[in-house]
């Protein structure tokens, strides 16, 4: 996975799959884009830079479920009462995390500390499935690039090898939307 420089392959997929599609937004163009990477200190991986800038930035019939949100925004459900969003701070993990066991062995506290950076730092929202699942393009640190579905359950990342990963498939932002356009479940078949 190239996070660097524009694949021709990936970015004729996208736009294939969802540029010409009628109710995707307008692309961003390249000063918006520019201007919230120099607002946030980050540069946005490829694909998926080019993609809001170039394609589209945004389409109400997903991926997810709800919507590829605007690459600035936050789903309506996000809540008001979170914290800022720290996009330069690296994303905190590199293997799934389900947190059933530390929410037992931790107080509320503790665990609100481990866990909000999980939600808040280095990634950008793409969306929600609904029922808070949302789903996260990694912006910085070991895992820039990847796509993230983070719930109340815990964390995981979408894209490897079918027979280490309840999400298998082609990893990154054009594999996630691949498989969306596919019509195939997120979730491997058990």
């Amino acid at each position: 996975m190239n996070t660097e420089t524009r694949d021709p392959a990936e970015f004729a997929a996208l736009r294939e799959i969802l540029g010409s599609r009628p109710e995707a937004v307008a692309p961003a163009g390249w000063e918006a884009v520019r201007s919230f990477e120099a607002e946030h200190g980050i540069v946005l991986p490829e694909p998926y830079r080019t993609f809001v800038a170039e394609i589209c930035d945004g389409l109400r019939a997903g991926p997810p479920h709800y919507g590829l949100l605007p690459f600035a925004h936050t789903p309506p459900d996000w809540g008001s009462y979170r914290p800022e969003r720290l996009l330069a701070e690296p994303f905190p993990l590199t293997a799934a995390w389900s947190w059933e066991e530390d929410e037992e062995t931790l107080s509320d506290e503790e665990f609100n500390a481990r866990t909000a950076p999980v939600f808040d730092h280095g990634s950008l929202l793409l969306g929600t499935d609904g029922c808070g699942m949302y789903w996260h393009l990694i912006v910085t640190g070991p895992q820039r690039g990847h796509v993230w579905l983070i719930d109340e359950y815990g964390a995981m990342p979408f894209g490897t090898r079918p027979d280490t990963s309840v999400m298998p498939g082609t990893p990154g932002f054009a594999g996630w939307v691949t498989r969306w356009a596919e019509g195939r479940s997120w979730f491997a078949s058990t």
